[in-house]
């Protein structure tokens, strides 16, 4: 059984930063690449940052210049670093790993966390 779980998230002043982590565990033969999105009332999940196994990164316009993504050696723990946080970067926050088990290690599928919510006050 594979877990994916997000922590960090919480209630921050506008211009304030928090840190997110999301590891995962369980059988994991590997982990590919992983990201961050995030859905607020109303809209669509959409993606906040993603990162490769080779340590590529990829971010949303919004994101760009104030939040930073980053992995463990390990590969199995994300960060989401968030600076300069805007009252719309309100939302929960979702990690998602592409990754194989280990019972199925030629069959690689996406694994979702739970969510953390995340809160910029005005």
């Amino acid at each position: 059984q594979v877990q994916l779980v997000e922590s960090g998230g919480g209630l921050v002043q506008a211009g304030g930063s928090l840190r997110l982590s999301c590891v995962a565990s369980g059988s994991i033969f590997s982990v590919n690449g992983m990201g961050w999105y995030r859905q607020a009332p109303g809209r669509l999940r959409q993606l906040v940052a993603q990162i490769t196994s080779g340590g590529t990164t990829t971010y949303a316009g919004s994101a760009k210049g104030r939040f930073t993504i980053s992995r463990d050696n390990a590969g199995s723990t994300v960060y989401l670093q968030m600076n300069s946080l805007k009252p719309e970067d309100t939302a929960v926050y979702y990690c998602k790993a592409r990754l194989r088990e280990s019972a199925r290690p030629t069959y690689e599928s996406d694994y979702w966390g739970q969510g953390t919510q995340v809160t910029v006050s005005s």
